[in-house]
């Protein structure tokens, strides 16, 4: 029985190693697809149970060894929405299951890849070279808010106009301006509200607006939008109506004194009414709020970090309230004119569909020809404990099983390398060299069959 046995276990190492060749023959095959995962092989005794003395080395079997969490090389194509991941984690992917009457159906089960040769189809689906659609959240993209969960789809559709809803300002204004802001005229202004820099006092175009022209400096400048995208043109000045001086006490005519407290440098803001003509022509609104300095140039009030300019109507024009956000970026420490560190607006003309990218934050950008990026969906890119226990399905896809646990949704740490793909995990050397072991130990294997055959001869000549 010892030689049948040893034909047994002869057998088993031949079908052990045509499993390992199999393994490296589809590995060496995919060595060019993209995302790919290497399967190699490994080998487990069978032993009988047997009395210690009487213990046989056994037959054996090949089992699969998944390399799903080992990384291939992260290459760059010219196709702006392939995407890689530079660490751990899958793609979450759904399959096409019907298209009917030109209504797309997918299959509700997620599946998991980490083939990122993504492109639009002819419907704006991101689908890979496997056919794998892209899963994620989709975007409004004048909102923000999501519309929907599941494929991606880039809609090339015209952006409609956004109407500006804030404004982003930092700036440094100067202690000691170039030019004298106070007492140009404006003392003699017999609108308070001009004075005291409350309310929405108004200058009037002709001489009261060009004494303000003269007393005040550039403030932020830019282009903001209506509410149908139409573009008006914000045009800012800066006045100081109140130096800064430090506390004192003055000697009257009877002897006596009287305690004059300190002051704070007070500031005002002015949009002009209409930019199409100079800026004395023009009348000038007030933003109605006093911008209180201290000595040493840090804003005391207001507070909350902005104001709202409420729905100024500009060049006949009228825009919704507008945010002027400042938080800690506006001082008043600088030396001659106003510094502008920051300036950007929320708000844009309606625009056409260019093209898309996708960033490292797994966000889906489309470009408009109004200069405009926007983001129209956030990509699902999946993590599990365990990758090596997924299930391989066809395509470079992947399902869930009990040994991989439940996907963790999130980046972890991962970043999309955008206009990249991941390579093949394959090494073509490695494999040539498991492909020659392989060959040698089948043969070794037949060699044993040999030799059982020879000694079985030899048992049955002893009969004759």
């Amino acid at each position: 029985m010892d030689v049948f046995s040893a034909l047994q276990t002869a057998v088993s190492g031949m079908k052990a190693q045509g499993f390992s060749l199999e393994n490296i023959s589809g590995n060496i095959a995919n060595s060019q697809t993209t995302g790919f995962k290497r399967v190699d092989t490994s080998f487990v005794d069978l032993v009988a149970e047997q009395a210690p003395s009487r213990q046989v080395s056994g037959s054996v079997r090949a089992n699969s060894v998944l390399t799903n969490s080992i990384q291939g090389n992260i290459i760059a194509t010219e196709t702006p929405t392939n995407i890689a991941l530079n660490g751990p984690g899958f793609f979450a992917v759904q399959t096409k299951t019907s298209d009917v009457n030109g209504q797309t159906s997918f299959s509700p089960e997620n599946l998991y890849t980490r083939r990122g040769d993504f492109k639009p189809d002819d419907e704006g689906y991101l689908r890979n070279g496997g056919g794998a659609y892209l899963t994620g959240t989709n975007l409004n993209p004048i909102t923000g808010n999501a519309t929907s969960q599941g494929p991606i789809q880039i809609s090339k559709l015209p952006i409609p106009g956004k109407a500006t809803s804030a404004i982003n300002y930092a700036a440094e204004l100067p202690q000691a301006p170039s030019k004298d802001l106070v007492g140009t005229g404006l003392a003699g202004n017999p609108n308070p509200i001009v004075l005291t820099g409350v309310g929405g006092g108004t200058v009037a175009s002709g001489v009261e607006a060009k004494k303000l022209m003269d007393g005040s400096m550039a403030g932020p400048m830019l282009t903001t939008y209506s509410a149908i995208g139409a573009p008006v043109d914000l045009k800012t000045v800066w006045t100081k109506i109140q130096d800064a001086a430090a506390a004192t006490t003055i000697t009257n005519d009877d002897g006596t004194t009287t305690a004059v407290p300190a002051k704070n440098a007070v500031w005002n803001l002015f949009y002009a009414n209409d930019t199409t003509v100079s800026g004395a022509d023009s009348s000038w609104k007030n933003a109605g709020t006093a911008f209180e300095f201290d000595a040493g140039g840090t804003l005391l009030k207001p507070d909350g970090g902005s104001i709202t300019l409420a729905a100024p109507t500009i060049d006949g024009v009228a825009l919704g309230p507008i945010t002027i956000n400042y938080g800690q970026g506006l001082t008043a420490f600088g030396k001659g004119e106003v510094v502008t560190s920051k300036l950007n607006q929320d708000g844009f003309t309606s625009g056409s569909y260019k093209d898309s990218y996708i960033s490292e934050d797994g966000d889906v950008v489309a470009n408009y020809s109004n200069g405009n990026s926007v983001t129209i969906a956030k990509v699902k890119v999946v993590q599990f404990t365990n990758p090596d226990g997924l299930k391989a399905d066809s395509s470079g896809n992947y399902r869930q099983t009990l040994d991989s646990g439940n996907p963790l949704v999130g980046l972890n740490g991962t970043t999309i390398e955008g206009q990249n793909i991941e390579q093949s995990n394959t090494d073509i050397a490695s494999e040539f060299s498991k492909m020659i072991v392989t060959q040698q130990a089948y043969s070794a294997n037949t060699k044993v069959i040999s030799t059982a055959q020879d000694m079985m001869s030899s048992l049955i000549n002893i009969i004759r």
